[in-house]
């Protein structure tokens, strides 16, 4: 069984409960294969075959509701919501994240000023971006995002700088899920993209979020160490 077959197997037990680490993982394996160099015309056909796999997920779901329980309801209904502004619970969180965000200004209200974190739900988890933003202001958001840049770049720069494949897709593939998370979470926090429960990686407070992400650090930083070792042994 290849690893996109296994990719496969995993996403549809994951796709039930979580459309949107779902569709992460799925973008990061069509990444990763892209930049494999997988033929062309095998890269349309896993796009293809995803496609098809969330389509006939989708006509499951909606012809026999009791197996999976609101899941493409929710779904529907936060894009409908995002794209009408009909009020609901993920619009109260929006508005309470746009009073944060509108509050900080260019400087914010200082360290652990927030107003906002006493009224917005998921301030902690989903929506902490806003909340930074009302604390230490744009420039605070700012350079957190210049710091999931950097991120990116970084293993971008050990993609190009090193001959061991297996670092450099692990490397590009993990940053590359975890920067675009982030920007995902920021998304949302600013209004352009719909709620999707996606945390924002080493500052949204919980356990199992924080472990994985240091597993992903500790990999990435390991992948890293090929980079020095590759040009030790071209001198």
């Amino acid at each position: 069984m290849g690893i996109v077959d296994t990719c496969f197997i995993t996403l549809i037990f994951i796709l039930p409960a979580n459309f949107s680490t779902a569709a992460l993982i799925f973008s990061m394996v069509i990444m990763l294969v892209f930049i494999g160099k997988y033929p062309l015309k095998y890269i349309g056909v896993i796009l293809g075959a995803g496609a098809i796999g969330l389509l006939f997920f989708v006509i499951v779901a909606i012809t026999f509701p009791d197996a999976f329980p609101n899941r493409v309801d929710t779904w529907i209904a936060r894009i409908d919501n995002f794209a009408t502004d009909k009020p609901d619970e993920d619009d109260y969180q929006i508005e309470k994240a746009k009073i944060a965000i509108a509050s900080g200004g260019l400087y914010g209200l200082g360290p652990g000023k927030s107003v906002q974190k006493n009224f917005l739900p998921q301030s902690s988890s989903d929506f902490i971006y806003a909340i930074i933003i009302e604390e230490y202001g744009y420039a605070g958001g700012l350079f957190l995002l210049l710091l999931y840049m950097t991120l990116l770049y970084r293993a971008f720069s050990i993609v190009l700088r090193t001959e061991n494949s297996l670092a450099a897709l692990l490397a590009i593939g993990l940053s590359f899920s975890l920067v675009v998370q982030a920007l995902i979470n920021m998304g949302v926090a600013v209004n352009i993209l719909p709620v999707t429960g996606l945390a924002l990686p080493i500052v949204s407070r919980g356990g199992t979020s924080i472990l994985f992400v240091s597993i992903a650090f500790g990999i990435i930083l390991s992948a890293s160490r090929t980079v020095y070792t590759d040009k030790e042994d071209a001198e």
